[in-house]
């Protein structure tokens, strides 16, 4: 584990078990136009373990967010990573057919990848028989945060058929939405306007319990609003919801895309840390698997005095 400032991360964890990891998982996906090619890793010890499925920003893959998804693994959960359409590792050209569904397609890798967990399970030498499909949660950061809350009920304008789908997803119990892009319309610049024209997000019907992280200082090329404008999934949307604002972060959140990546604009290894260890409270909370670390994060962060961030929670 690294080492953090004590007053913002001192949670009682376990230490992190080996985790053993398969790439790629190959499931076939002959209406995408190429398969769909996944990350499995889980902890070599343990059973009825939870499952997170995470989807990556624009142009990472599967082999990215080790960062995030390594410490997950280590402790306690079944990691699973798609590299989606948009990958740099697959290169769809602009101009390519599939591009203005490319947010649509990634929705559709994360529900084939529910759809195969015996296939996903058995790929992993020792997992068989450990998984507990019952607490299943998504996650994603940036790009992959809007595909994420997507199957937690958020609700995209389809640029092309002018409607509103519930792309929902009855198995995801909780979510962890990482800088993740606000609502449309005016708050978007015009080459968002122009390039995204699926960013019309409506958050009302985003009701599966989520964890939004949002950095004070990620101020998006998107947006005309500001760092505001990534807390929108937990202002806009109704029912258990948590807010954690990281002081000083920006669009990497300290740096969660990768070990010494070049996109991290603001490495910093206690941010990291401590956004390790509340997601993973989180999710432990929201999966009801238990509520002592997640408690125990919320107190240890409100009364420190030199806090890295602030959760508020609804």
């Amino acid at each position: 584990m690294p080492h953090t400032d004590s007053a913002t991360t001192d949670m009682a964890i376990a230490a992190p078990a080996p985790v053993v990891s398969v790439k790629p998982v190959v499931l076939p996906a002959p209406d995408r136009g190429a398969d769909l090619h996944v990350r499995v890793s889980a902890p070599v010890t343990g059973n009825d373990l939870p499952a997170i499925v995470f989807s990556h920003g624009f142009g990472s893959s599967l082999h990215g967010y080790g960062p995030l998804t390594d410490f997950w693994a280590a402790h306690g959960f079944v990691v699973i990573q798609p590299t989606h359409l948009d990958s740099r590792t697959l290169g769809v050209p602009p101009e390519d057919p599939r591009t203005p569904r490319i947010w649509r397609y990634r929705v559709e890798d994360m529900k084939r990848v529910l759809d195969q967990l015996d296939l996903l399970e058995a790929a992993v030498p020792g997992l068989g028989g450990r998984l507990d499909r019952s607490r299943i949660a998504a996650a994603g950061h940036s790009f992959g945060g809007q595909t994420a809350g997507n199957l937690l009920g958020m609700r995209a304008l389809d640029p092309q058929s002018k409607t509103e789908e519930d792309l929902s997803d009855s198995r995801i119990k909780a979510g962890v939405l990482l800088a993740t892009a606000g609502k449309g319309g005016a708050d978007l610049t015009p080459f968002a306007a122009e390039n995204f024209p699926f960013m019309n997000p409506s958050f009302t019907h985003m009701t599966t319990p989520a964890l939004v992280v949002a950095g004070d200082r990620d101020d998006s090329p998107l947006t005309v609003r500001g760092p505001e404008w990534m807390t929108d999934p937990y202002v806009l949307s109704p029912g258990d919801k948590s807010l954690l604002t990281l002081f000083g972060a920006e669009h990497s959140l300290g740096g969660i895309a990768g070990y010494e990546v070049k996109e991290t604009t603001d490495e910093n290894p206690a941010r990291v840390a401590l956004l390790q260890h509340l997601t993973w409270a989180y999710l432990r909370h929201a999966l009801d698997i238990d509520d002592a670390d997640w408690s125990a994060a919320r107190k240890t962060l409100s009364e420190s005095t030199d806090p890295l961030g602030r959760i508020e929670s609804k």
